[in-house]
């Protein structure tokens, strides 16, 4: 039996690109808590067979598709194959993403800026082409997951930043253009996200400084109204809610999960 939550996508398909350990994972797993059958796409099988492995051990339904989002072939096949996966297709969360060396933007290498736009920007859009018309037909929804570097003035993160300010620009539009045709189109923005990639680079961070990782945790958590960081889980559940019902008037925005690291 799938453990409680609230039936927020109950009847729905959802399908989540890029799925990793972290917050993808949490994003299959929460969509499928919510009463969803999911469609898990990523380049990684091993990794898309242990998520599918999970959801069908809480009692929840999951197909898998290999993709490449940066090889047109391999889109079309994961357009074709997300719908027919359970007859149908309510929401994608664009999930996938690569973030580029931490450096200047003036230092950074213009093809690694281009390497990354393909993944963090054009996959989205892409995918979304695609699959528009079954989106159209189930009156469906699209979330896409961006990052506080939209937010915040945090050096060495510039393309990055000019990546996701691309990346919410894009769901703007796809929401005027989507929205007359019955589809929502929302960003959610996490912060630092209490994971692995960030535990890892804490840890990097306090072994520069000679201290325990609990004092880069602290103080950067300090930074927050809550003084904590978000957890996978609270940026999933939020997208969840966006690919809802619940949300059904709402189109056009970005929601900040950061536990008020910056507030917009």
């Amino acid at each position: 039996m799938m453990t409680t939550a609230a039936p927020l996508l109950e009847s729905k398909v959802v399908l989540v690109s890029g799925v990793g350990p972290g917050l993808g994972r949490s994003l299959a797993v929460r969509s499928a808590l919510a009463g969803a059958r999911v469609v898990l796409a990523a380049r990684t099988r091993p990794r898309l067979d242990a998520v599918a492995d999970e959801i069908r051990g809480l009692g929840g339904e999951a197909a898998v598709v290999e993709a490449d989002l940066t090889d047109d072939t391999s889109v079309v096949h994961l357009a074709e194959q997300a719908p027919a996966a359970f007859g149908r297709l309510d929401s994608v969360i664009h999930n996938a993403f690569v973030q580029p060396p931490r450096i200047r933007i003036l230092d950074a290498e213009p093809d690694d800026i281009r390497q990354g736009l393909d993944i963090n920007l054009m996959a989205a859009l892409s995918l979304t082409r695609k699959l528009v018309p079954a989106l159209v037909e189930s009156q469906g929804s699209i979330v896409m997951i961006n990052s506080m570097v939209l937010r915040n003035q945090l050096p060495g993160f510039g393309a990055y930043r000019v990546m996701k300010a691309g990346l919410l620009a894009l769901a703007r539009s796809l929401s005027v253009e989507l929205g007359p045709l019955g589809v929502r189109v929302n960003s959610v923005a996490p912060g630092y996200i209490w994971a692995d990639s960030v535990k890892v680079w804490f840890d990097r961070l306090a072994a520069e400084r000679g201290v325990d990782p609990t004092v880069v945790h602290d103080e950067i958590a300090a930074g927050t109204d809550l003084r904590r960081l978000p957890e996978p889980d609270d940026i999933a559940n939020t997208a969840v809610f966006l690919a809802s019902d619940f949300a059904r008037a709402i189109t056009g925005q970005c929601i900040d999960v950061n536990c008020g690291h910056t507030h917009h």
